[in-house]
């Protein structure tokens, strides 16, 4: 018998010998405004200790029943999750958002119905293309966490840019820059923003897959944006809804100059990895490891610019 990539790993999985001991997801919804809790993740890199439950979830109920605005990084998180929104609230789940397409956020969707699950038409493309390749790392990473997790891709493109439920609605926000297509949700009844990862609180943000002129205008609408506080992607509620947007563009300000001067300074990765951080993020946590990683992300593109080939003709 000839065994699928997905079986070894699976299978690999089960194996009590390399198999993380992992126990239920602990889900606490907090409310941070009428009808809307939220589930705060774990503000550090996914690992085997925390599930890589590290993403903030959202919970809102509606007339129709709940909607939740992403749904975690597995299918045990996901139908941990809705069980936990639908006693909340006593509602069945009516919709799923995925904002984005990194595993975190989004890999929970094979708990549901495809047809109640929305998401932007180039994160269901994403997804399409690049899904697999998360889940089967997230195997690795995780082990037995993510058993019966498959990529499910959502069954609903967000084409309009308002959604009722019943006299709760909500605005959608096509946008990106921290991935190709991130959606941010504003519920009209509370004022509250739901960011997605296009806003990071306290916690550094992460550049797998940024375009970081795109992702500077994209804060600079949500910065515009009447709205009262603000759910981020990660890291801890923003009351006041301005201090996390502004955070989040400090740092990929930061993080765009100080690269670019490591690259004309002659710093290798390593060397750019170990760049001092300002003192304005100590709060801020997994700041050198999302350094690091936004070197391997985004220092190959900064040297093909400032160091071109001198063996190129010009022109």
């Amino acid at each position: 018998m000839i065994l699928s990539r997905r079986a070894l790993l699976a299978g690999l999985a089960a194996t009590p010998a390399i198999t993380h001991a992992a126990t239920d997801y602990s889900i606490r919804p907090v409310a941070v405004g009428d009808g809307i809790w939220m589930v705060h993740g774990v503000d550090g890199p996914i690992e085997p200790a925390n599930g890589g439950a590290i993403a903030n979830i959202t919970i809102i109920d509606t007339p129709s029943g709940v909607v939740l605005c992403d749904c975690g990084p597995s299918f045990r998180y996901a139908r941990a999750l809705k069980s936990v929104a639908e006693a909340l609230t006593g509602k069945r789940v009516a919709r799923v958002y995925v904002t984005h397409l990194h595993p975190d956020h989004g890999l929970g969707t094979a708990a549901f119905d495809p047809a109640i699950v929305a998401a932007l038409p180039g994160t269901i493309d994403a997804l399409r293309g690049q899904g697999q390749g998360f889940a089967d790392a997230m195997y690795r990473i995780l082990n037995d966490w993510m058993r019966g997790t498959d990529v499910a891709l959502p069954g609903r493109a967000i084409t309009i840019d308002r959604d009722d439920f019943g006299g709760r609605a909500l605005r959608l926000l096509a946008l990106s820059g921290h991935s190709g297509a991130d959606l941010a949700l504003l519920d009209e009844k509370t004022g509250l923003l739901i960011a997605g990862d296009l806003v990071f609180h306290d916690r550094a943000p992460s550049t797998p897959t940024a375009n970081l002129p795109l992702w500077r205008a994209s804060l600079d609408r949500l910065k515009a944006l009447a709205h009262g506080g603000l759910i981020p992607g990660h890291g801890p509620f923003d009351p006041g809804g301005v201090a996390a947007i502004a955070q989040t563009r400090d740092w990929i300000d930061w993080l765009d100059g100080a690269l670019t001067q490591a690259v004309g300074d002659g710093l290798d990765m390593v060397e750019a990895g170990e760049l001092a951080i300002p003192a304005r993020f100590a709060t801020m946590a997994a700041a050198r490891y999302e350094l690091q990683r936004s070197v391997s992300h985004l220092y190959p593109a900064i040297e093909a610019q400032l160091l071109p080939r001198i063996d190129l003709p010009d022109g």
